[in-house]
């Protein structure tokens, strides 16, 4: 991971990254990380082959989703203050019923998973749950495919008062390791064998 510190990154810092890194902005500053390694790719991949039929198909399961790997987010007043990369993101179809002909997204999804690496693990843990949080991201899931965990967060909203705006805060569901079956938030109406993310 490197950070440059200069004036606020832009989209045009993104664009002109090499090819073989992803680039983020992330509260101004320009990140790039070196592609996915295989295991991380794999848990990726696995993960949304799980997801794809029951939520995003509606294939044994509930439907309702659009689910999306590695879509490009930007967010903020000019939709390039911060540029994130998720490894996968879902929206209700309530709120995004088809996906838009488009570069990149400016609706927050309703649930994003990041697959930690050592490159982008501090990363994914600070700067982009702040981020995520305040867009209003209702479930946030960090999948580690080395330590073969998976951490599910939900979104609190705080209590709206007349003296300031306090910001939202992620509430830890739970955590699961290796081999664990997993009805989790928000796609808890099927059973997720995690094992089957590290094969």
């Amino acid at each position: 991971m490197i950070a440059r510190s200069r004036p606020r990154a832009t989209y045009e810092d993104v664009l002109a990254a090499p090819e073989h890194v992803v680039a983020e902005v992330l509260f101004g500053v320009l990140y790039t990380f070196p592609r996915p390694a295989a295991k991380h790719t794999r848990a990726t991949s696995r993960l949304g082959y799980k997801l794809g039929p029951p939520f995003d198909d509606g294939s044994g399961g509930p439907g309702g989703w659009i689910i999306l790997d590695e879509p490009e987010l930007h967010f903020g007043a000019k939709a390039e203050e911060d540029i994130l990369v998720p490894d996968l993101a879902g929206w209700r179809r309530q709120r995004m019923p088809e996906v838009p002909d488009v570069v990149f997204f400016t609706l927050a999804p309703d649930w994003v998973c990041e697959v930690l690496s050592d490159s982008t693990r501090a990363i994914d843990r600070s700067e982009k749950m702040k981020i995520y949080a305040r867009e209003r991201v209702t479930h946030l899931w960090f999948v580690d495919p080395i330590a073969r965990t998976l951490e599910v967060f939900e979104l609190v909203a705080p209590k709206k008062t007349k003296r300031a705006r306090k910001a939202a805060t992620w509430n830890l569901l739970g955590v699961w390791r290796e081999d664990a079956r997993v009805r989790a938030e928000p796609f808890d109406a099927i059973e997720l064998e995690l094992g089957s993310l590290w094969k």
